[in-house]
């Protein structure tokens, strides 16, 4: 699908009109501080849980957990010897956990009101609502996830979406790129996606998140990495969780580094092309091999996605070695079409899926389900009719 400069530049002023600018709203000196955002977690692991949050103020930050609500444990973050401290976005492992265990918490976030060389004078102290998450199992035999894509700054579909939901116990939630139209400043992270996302699930159900081509635009488009951890702290990985191993790849801008638009200051060809020799690494190794199901995560599709240099580019590298190392399934979105694109023949030997756009009727939820033998794929509607599924039995095992 050809698309052009104009239309999407229609797109981009229909949908910013519904975004945030400006800075983040600091309480008054004189009132009490506040958190900016509930916690949310990242980087789920079976003895390790990553939980990252925002206060207004310059603080001393720490979280308090333990196996009953009573809790009992402290943590916090250890940098070079030195104590994070004095700042407002924080994110604090926590360590030697037990696997599939289920664990409280609670932050805490001391304001530092003055901080001399050797004076430092402590305000108040503001702490989250109390919390529970559970840690991977060492071994699952089960997993199940949400996928989103392309919300472009509504957050109102978080809830419209999510309540479409109906079953218990999903694992995580993976953000498939495109969730803001441009990175503009804390604020628009903060109401567009970290509010709405604590509110529904971020604070008890960790997340996922991978980068699409407007997450790369705007003036705040570097700062997108402190707020966020994904395995290895990377912006592309893979990780195992359970009967499936995921891949997720960073798959850039969809126009040529060169575009007048980008100002000399993208290289993205490069940067996919270190992707591609990640890749194959990857697929080379022992939990690639020994995965029931190998599923790829990524924003722009590696097939029906045009002919913009972008998706040129995610299909000549990537697509040659999914079909080389026999990946089960390619999850997207970017198109803003939703659909199941079954093997081809001569193009592509995985089944290709692609979520839909950020508008009412367009958007998508896609629940993943899998164990030892089975691999299923649900896309759902926001009226809740299934629009989609994909299916795969694993056999000679």
């Amino acid at each position: 699908m050809k698309r052009s400069i104009a239309s999407r530049r229609k797109f981009l002023q229909q949908s910013l009109a519904l975004s945030v600018t400006g800075q983040l709203s600091v309480s008054n000196a004189n009132e009490a501080p506040r958190l900016a955002c509930e916690p949310y977690l990242q980087d789920p692991k079976p003895d390790a849980m990553t939980i990252q949050w925002i206060c207004e103020r310059p603080s001393y930050s720490w979280v308090e957990f333990g196996t009953t609500e009573q809790l009992g444990q402290k943590a916090h973050r250890v940098t070079h010897g030195l104590v994070d401290s004095y700042n407002r976005i924080n994110q604090i492992t926590l360590q030697d956990l037990q696997a599939g265990t289920t664990y409280y918490y609670r932050v805490f976030s001391r304001e530092i009101t003055e901080f001399k060389p050797y004076k430092l004078t402590y305000g108040d102290t503001v702490q989250s609502k109390l919390y529970q998450f559970t840690t991977p199992a060492q071994q699952p035999t089960r997993v199940r996830a949400l996928i989103l894509n392309d919300i472009h700054d509504r957050p109102e579909s978080f809830a419209q979406l999510l309540k479409l939901d109906t079953h218990p116990g999903r694992d995580f939630v993976f953000l498939n790129g495109d969730i803001f139209d441009y990175q503009t400043d804390e604020q628009q992270l903060i109401d567009h996606l970290l509010k709405p996302a604590t509110e529904q699930f971020a604070s008890q159900t960790p997340f996922y998140y991978v980068r699409g081509n407007h997450e790369t635009r705007g003036k705040f488009r570097r700062e997108w990495f402190d707020y966020f951890r994904n395995p290895e702290g990377k912006p592309y990985f893979d990780w195992t969780w359970g009967p499936v191993h995921f891949i997720a790849l960073d798959t850039g801008e969809d126009k040529p580094d060169a575009e007048p638009v980008y100002a000399g200051l993208v290289d993205f060809d490069a940067y996919r092309q270190e992707q591609a020799r990640w890749l194959e690494r990857v697929m080379q190794g022992s939990a690639f091999k020994k995965a029931a199901f190998r599923v790829v995560l990524m924003h722009i599709p590696p097939q029906y996605s045009g002919d913009w240099h972008g998706a040129t580019h995610v299909k000549q590298l990537f697509s040659p070695l999914f079909d080389r190392y026999k990946i089960d399934v390619t999850i997207s979105g970017h198109t803003h079409t939703y659909g199941v694109h079954l093997p081809v023949k001569g193009q592509h030997s995985y089944p290709v899926v692609i979520g839909g756009g950020p508008k009412a009727g367009n958007r998508t939820l896609i629940q993943l389900n899998a164990d030892a033998k089975n691999l299923s794929i649900r896309l759902i509607r926001d009226d809740g009719q299934e629009v989609g599924t994909y299916t795969k039995t694993r056999s000679g095992k």
